[in-house]
């Protein structure tokens, strides 16, 4: 069984920064990758961040210059600084954990972190 704990999440005024932080734990699960995604109302979720073992990182443009995703494999942690945010950042957060559990991929998720921009 996989866990993953995220924290971070808060209200935050327009051109401040947040810190997004997220841990796995569990057994017999080799993680690849790790990344951030965001579910607006109303809109669908995408990507916002990912980074590979090897430390090869995606942005999804809206976010590039502003955000920088960065990971501790040895501590299956993967973390999501924010700067610059704007009321469009608005959503719930979710950490997604990626790997290899004996022999089939699997993708595990945190429960969401609210990230509210907003004067």
């Amino acid at each position: 069984q996989v866990q993953v704990e995220e924290s971070g999440g808060a209200l935050v005024q327009p051109g401040g920064s947040l810190r997004l932080s997220c841990s796995a734990s569990g057994s017999k699960f080799v993680i690849n990758a790790m990344g951030w995604y965001r579910q607006a109302p109303e809109k669908q979720r995408e990507l916002v961040a990912a980074i590979t073992r090897g430390g090869t990182t995606n942005y999804v443009d809206s976010v590039k210059g502003r955000f920088t995703v960065s990971g501790d494999f040895a501590a299956n942690s993967v973390y999501l600084q924010m700067n610059r945010l704007k009321p469009e950042d608005t959503a719930v957060y979710y950490c997604i954990t990626r790997g290899d559990q004996e022999g089939e991929e699997r993708d595990y998720w945190g429960q969401g972190t609210q990230v509210t921009v907003s004067s």
